[in-house]
């Protein structure tokens, strides 16, 4: 003990250090800071000398030595207060408080006999003449334990089998009983008064009972009476428990050298158990091994593997009313091969102080059976192993003591220790794997949080004599020292190892040395998460006066996180539980939840405050730390909550070295500058950026320049950078555009012009798309994400307004803008009918995605439509007649757009004596071009051209080519004939051909005819008749064009259209 108090004071001297493994099981370092987690301590004031203690629900138990007495004592009150005594029924073993149910459960032993005895509403023995009931498990008492409730009762356990160990699960409150060979599992069951009564009253006359007790039902109709249910027994063959575990499902039992964890779940559905295939052989197991001595090798078994340990497990139901089928999955099994560990032989090698440890998240209510986290904690004298269960089955740390540990106790913040003369803390990763389930954006640019794989720290320890046994409830950590500092053995461990016999052997208690220096029990009060926070906050200054860089540094400040972050874990918890005490006590007249709500706000406020404060010393430290761990500086610095202006002072450089800047600080600036934000930087600070950048990453210049945060930046100073910048590393078309930006904020129209006639056209658009902010800002959050655009896209709009719309297409392809973006940014150019309709045609050249060309195809019918309503009135209610001539006419999409087809030959014979404006001629050429092309559905556009009026020619026509679009011909050629007949032949030589040529002769000769009878002068459609009549003429043969002839018709006129098509069958044939 003293090389280890030695060797600890010289390492705290030094501001501590890591000290290698004292064993070489594993990779884990100890880290050593001198920081002190203990507040105070106090001696309790215990009449006679303790045997054994346990602690919860805010009570000490104290059990004599040799004795049949429990003393209980106040934690949470000053002086810690003796609450009552009470006696056992025979010698306590073993003693374990449940805070589920409020109830203690012991291992007594008397007359060489053992038992299992259950203690309720022990706080009513205040009195030590109080009344105490006294029954076997399941049957329940009448008279006072019934109608008054006040009585202690003491629930007698059966078990077929003598118990060595017992767990209480602090979820549920169920209990758990190790045995030799089984492990058998009692629900908690709570009965209300009323149930109780009329049980009760179906056995005993209610007129004798209701005077005497309705009183009792008065004062106490809301107690509930507390039983155990036996609902299965595990049987374990070949392992014999040493000690159990039980939490929330998950059971847990540990031999000399193995621990075996389970997890028991229950379903509705009824099927038959599996029994295991060596559950026959568990009879002569022992007996085949009872002449050997079998030393097992090192194993350890995660997750599914562990089904492949040699443990075997059967599950027996037990139940009489219980439905529910139980299935067993196992989660670990570790085996450890006895051998010399440091300062302990192999008789005194075993595991011990086995623990399964919920945690809930900020989330999740005590009250919740399934928590968040699941730890489980064992240990050896000289290691201790931490594991998360839940999530996959993980080794989370492995703790190497220096010196042997009797006992340690896992809590939220630390793990406590003790060894013969030296209590100990380490800290521990339990929070680093709640916060990452509690929030799923740790690990991200969001949010950070030290991994769980950090290595341990040890903290100060305090020194004791003769240390026996440790416990922990809340920050009280209850400690037994004896005189008598040999740690007691179990006797029977030299004849009975690793189940060489099946003997009971009874182990007596130790008689207290005859020299007798004394007893004590300790009540050693940790200081609060935030006091320990701060002094490790202050003793990490020394690092940085020395070495800000150092890992010890950067470790301490990781311990401190969590530290933080497990307080604010339970703080949120408390705050949630006590409001909703609150809401429950609304009807009473008590204020302690409202001071509890108020006392947990005020400390959350505190730790929030500590919690930022270290997120910012992270950050610091990460952003000046090597480049493998810099991009953490980001998540930190987010999480400090403090504004970038405050984190550049945090990082200016020393006088030392004035150009040097952390790869974290500029990892997180560039991040800041290259998200879309909605923060402005002053001119001093945009200044220091862009001071920075240049002396760090002149190659950043043109974005950092180009973001919406650098608006404020100096113009003539920027320049002056990006000139010296582009004399040494060359002329670039990105630093000239930005260039240009900054001469246009200085009014320079024109250097600003000269500099953008430095590059061809195309070579401008590929520099926007390099740099998309010259043109734009915003954007990062999709096609919702609201967009602006910068004072070079207003210029270009007035100047160029052919460059605008090719980068915008070219932004659009290269998926740096979306469509809807793009439009509102013309519509805040205020240029929605122009330069948004160019787009929209230049889009319809580029684009290959059939959703958007649909859409842009509609669009662009829209407009030319209302172009060609509101031409004549100059007015609309939505778009107006753009001011100046498009960018592509209506020719330039024919020839370079497949979208936009050839005009049809009969609608230039329509529309030639019709004259208009030049801009609706041109949308009525585009949207005519749009109709005869191959990709326009006629049936997307036919309800906008009902607005227009088939009165005019153009309108006409617009119906007349939809018409055809359907396949409609007939209807065509009427409408056609009916107001333009002249154009009926460049129509039908245009439309009816290969499988319509039949219309030739069915429908236009027959209607040609018809009308011609009606108006024999009409020379357009004689002259018409005449052509239909020599293309019938050329396509059928000479007695099928005389059926043609109509009766009425004068031969004269069809005669040489018959020579004609007989000659033409004469040379055919």
């Amino acid at each position: 003990m003293k090389e280890w108090n030695e060797k600890w004071s010289r390492v705290a001297a030094n501001g501590g250090a890591s000290i290698p493994p004292v064993s070489n099981k594993g990779p884990d370092m100890v880290h050593v800071y001198n920081c002190h987690p203990f507040a105070s301590q106090q001696i309790v004031q215990v009449g006679q000398e303790p045997g054994l203690v346990c602690c919860g629900g805010g009570a000490l138990f104290v059990v004599a030595t040799g004795g049949c007495k429990v003393e209980s004592y106040s934690l949470e009150r000053e002086g810690c207060p003796l609450i009552c005594r009470f006696a056992t029924m025979g010698t306590v073993k073993s003693i374990r408080h449940s805070t589920m149910g409020d109830y203690l459960v012991t291992i007594e032993e008397k007359n060489s006999a053992t038992y299992l005895r259950a203690y309720t509403n022990w706080r009513y023995q205040a009195e030590e003449k109080s009344r105490v009931g006294v029954r076997l498990l399941g049957h329940l008492l009448r008279g006072a334990s019934v109608w008054g409730g006040v009585q202690m009762e003491i629930i007698e356990i059966p078990l077929s089998e003598r118990p060595v160990a017992v767990a209480c699960c602090p979820i549920t409150g169920d209990l758990l009983v190790g045995c030799e060979n089984t492990l058998v599992l009692f629900t908690l069951r709570t009965q209300n008064q009323q149930n109780l009564q009329s049980q009760q009253n179906l056995q005993s006359s209610w007129a004798n009972t209701h005077q005497s007790s309705g009183q009792g039902q008065t004062s106490n109709q809301h107690l509930s009476i507390l039983d155990f249910e036996r609902c299965v027994i595990l049987h374990l063959p070949k392992m014999t428990p040493k000690q159990v575990a039980l939490c929330g499902g998950y059971v847990a039992v540990q031999a000399e050298l193995e621990v075996l964890i389970l997890k028991l779940e229950t379903t509705s559905e009824l099927k038959p158990l599996e029994e295991s295939s060596d559950t026959n052989k568990s009879a002569d197991y022992l007996d085949d091994q009872v002449d050997f001595l079998l030393i097992p090798r090192h194993q350890e078994l995660l997750g599914d593997r562990a089904k492949d340990c040699d443990v075997p497990v059967s599950i027996e139901k037990t139940g009489l009313e219980d439905r529910r089928q139980y299935s067993l999955s196992y989660l670990l099994f570790r085996r450890f091969s006895p051998e010399f560990f440091q300062g302990c032989s192999v008789e005194e090698t075993q595991l011990h102080s086995l623990q399964l440890y919920p945690m809930h998240t900020g989330n999740q209510s005590v009250s919740v059976d399934d928590p968040a986290c699941m730890f489980c904690f064992f240990s050896l004298p000289t290691a201790g192993y931490l594991y998360s269960l839940k999530g996959g089955v993980e080794l989370l740390s492995t703790y190497q003591y220096p010196e042997k540990v009797l006992e340690a106790v896992l809590t939220d913040h630390l793990l406590h220790v003790i060894t013969k003369s030296a209590l100990q803390c380490f800290t521990v990763r339990c929070a680093a794997v709640a916060a990452r389930i509690e929030d799923p954006y740790i690990d991200t640019t969001m949010r950070a949080c030290p991994p769980s794989s950090l290595d341990v720290c040890a903290l100060r320890m305090q020194l004791f004599i003769g240390l026996r046994s440790v416990c922990v409830y809340g920050r009280h950590v209850i400690l037994l020292s004896t005189a008598d500092t040999e740690t007691p053995e179990e006797p029977e461990r030299s004849t009975q190892r690793r189940g060489l016999g099946r003997k009971w052997t009874i182990s007596s208690a130790k008689e207290p040395s005859s020299v007798g220096h004394g007893w004590n029990v300790y009540v050693v009060d940790t200081v609060s998460p935030l006091t320990l926070y701060q002094e490790m906050d202050e003793y990490s200054q020394r690092y940085v006066e020395t070495n800000p860089q150092a890992q010890s540094h950067r470790h301490l400040l990781s311990e401190a996180h969590l530290l933080l972050r497990a307080s604010l874990i339970q703080t949120s918890k408390q705050q949630r539980d006590s409001r909703g005490e609150t809401v429950a006590s609304l009807q009473g007249d008590t204020d302690g939840p409202a001071d509890e709500i108020a006392s947990a706000e005020t400390d959350g406020g505190e730790l929030d405050g500590a919690f930022r404060q270290n997120c910012a010393l992270l950050g610091d430290s990460f952003s000046r730390g090597s480049q493998k761990d810099c991009h953490l500086a980001l998540p930190y610095y987010r999480m400090s909550g403090l504004s970038v202006t405050e984190i550049m002072s945090r990082n200016r450089p020393h006088p030392s070295s004035p150009h040097s800047f952390g790869p974290g600080f500029l990892f997180y600036l560039k991040h800041f500058l290259l998200e879309e934000t909605d923060h402005i930087l002053s001119q001093e600070a945009a200044d220091e950026v862009i001071h920075i950048f240049s002396q760090s990453e002149p190659s950043m210049l043109v974005s950092v320049c180009a973001s919406p945060a650098m608006s404020r930046v100096s113009a003539d100073r920027t320049l002056q950078i990006l000139q010296h910048l582009e004399d040494t590393a060359g002329v670039s078309v990105p630093m000239t555009i930005t260039m240009a930006t900054m001469m246009l904020r200085l009014d320079d129209l024109p250097q600003y012009t000269q500099l953008m006639e430095r590059h061809a056209e195309m070579m401008l658009v590929y520099g926007f798309i390099e740099e998309p902010r010259l043109l734009l800002h915003g954007g990062g959050g999709g096609q919702n994400a609201h967009v602006r655009p910068t004072a070079l896209s207003r210029q270009l709009a007035n100047s160029q307004p052919g460059l605008l719309v090719a980068a915008m297409v070219a932004l659009h392809e290269n998926n740096k803008v979306q469509l809807e973006q793009v439009d509102h940014i013309f519509k805040e150019l205020s240029c929605a009918n122009s330069l948004q309709v160019d787009f929209w045609e230049a889009m319809l050249m580029a684009s290959s995605q059939e959703a958007i060309i649909q859409e842009l195809l509609f669009r662009l019918s829209s407009v030319y439509i209302d172009r060609l309503t509101n031409s004549e009135t100059q007015s609309s209610l939505t778009l107006t007649t753009p001011r100046r001539r498009s960018l592509k006419s209506a020719d330039d999409l024919i020839n370079s757009c497949s979208h936009y087809g050839a005009l049809y030959p009969w609608l230039t014979v329509l529309s030639h004596a019709h004259t208009t404006s030049p801009q609706h001629q041109e949308a009525l050429h585009k949207l005519q071009s749009l109709l005869c092309g191959p990709s326009l559905s006629v049936g997307s556009v036919a309800p906008l051209l009902e607005r227009l009026s088939e009165e005019t020619v153009w309108g006409f026509s617009l119906h007349l080519l939809c018409t055809t679009r359907r396949g409609q011909y007939g209807q065509s050629i009427e409408k056609l004939l009916d107001r333009c007949p002249q154009a009926i032949i460049a129509f039908a030589n245009h439309q009816l051909q290969d499988k319509h040529m039949a219309l030739w002769w069915q429908k236009l000769l027959p209607e040609l005819c018809k009308r011609t009878r009606a108006s024999p002068d009409n020379s357009i459609l004689l002259a018409a008749l005449k052509e239909t009549l020599v293309v019938v003429a050329m396509e059928m043969s000479p007695a099928e064009f005389l059926e043609l002839i109509p009766d009425d018709g004068a031969a004269s006129y069809f005669l040489p259209h018959l020579l004609t098509c007989s000659q033409r069958h004469l040379l055919a044939n």
